[in-house]
């Protein structure tokens, strides 16, 4: 069994951050760790706060895992500030000397669904400059690729792949830009690299219970390359998955409803779907 290690920050609710991570891992068939940069406090309608862990606790929990467990592939969430993304970037460096094919998926994690911001404006240079080009994966929503490159918000495929080809240019081996908040009856992704120029179709599916996307998809990513799955075969298990958990979603009670039972926050996707049998 392939091990797999997110680095990011804790939602108490369960629906995203280490805790969806998690919950991903073991769904496609890994074993999970965690290494935590931050807690907050957040339910399914928002976050209301967040304590970063010291940048150096967050280093010793990485050389810990490291001197003592093979790490197949590392999935890199919410990084909080620029000191914490150094000391990874510094760390994660050294251990690509020693492991070259580690598999690094980076989620840039910047916003919170609700709107809360999760990453110090000043760490996005360093997250840059310093953590994108270890990263075999780069996994931004539009925003998150316009916020990085300084651009305005992709509106089209055009955009997308010019940004994408933009963030490619930043040093990672490969970019999946992930086209959901576009409008349309479906979500389009591309992946980007020197090899891939690959579309992805998706079918949305209207739902209110989208908290945790992200970290779900670049979690079943990191742990499909830790498999050993090409970067296609990659994106389509873990888009295919993503897609069985979001329309499973309404199964769940997460979450304080309005009277007509349509939740008032973001619930979480069905992380289990592949192995619940529900009624």
């Amino acid at each position: 069994m392939k091990n797999v290690l997110s680095l990011a920050g804790s939602d108490p609710s369960g629906g995203a951050g280490i805790q969806a991570d998690l919950k991903t891992f073991a769904a496609r068939g890994t074993y999970g760790m965690a290494a935590l940069t931050a807690l907050t406090a957040q339910n399914t309608q928002g976050v209301s706060g967040v304590f970063a862990v010291p940048a150096d606790f967050v280093a010793q929990q990485l050389i810990m895992i490291f001197s003592d467990v093979r790490v197949d592939a590392v999935k890199i969430g919410m990084i909080v500030n620029a000191q914490i993304s150094d000391r990874v970037a510094q760390i994660l460096q050294e251990q690509l000397i020693k492991q070259p094919d580690l598999q690094i998926v980076l989620d840039p994690v910047m916003i919170a669904k609700g709107g809360a911001a999760l990453l110090d404006p000043l760490a996005v240079e360093s997250l840059t400059q310093k953590l994108l080009p270890l990263a075999t994966l780069l996994t931004p929503n539009l925003p998150e690729a316009a916020a990085i490159l300084g651009m305005p918000v992709a509106e089209n495929r055009e955009d997308m792949e010019r940004q994408g080809q933009a963030l490619l240019a930043k040093g990672c081996k490969a970019v999946l830009m992930k086209g959901g908040h576009m409008a349309g009856e479906q979500c389009p992704d591309l992946l980007l690299s020197a090899e891939y120029n690959l579309w992805f179709e998706a079918p949305r599916v209207e739902t209110p219970d989208t908290h945790g996307t992200g970290c779900t998809l670049s979690s079943a990513l990191a742990a499909e390359l830790a498999k050993g799955n090409a970067l296609p075969d990659a994106v389509r298990e873990a888009k295919a998955y993503l897609l069985r958990a979001i329309s499973a979603a309404h199964r769940l009670e997460v979450g304080m409803k309005d009277e007509s039972g349509r939740s008032l926050g973001h619930g979480p996707v069905f992380h289990a779907i592949d192995q619940t049998i529900a009624p």
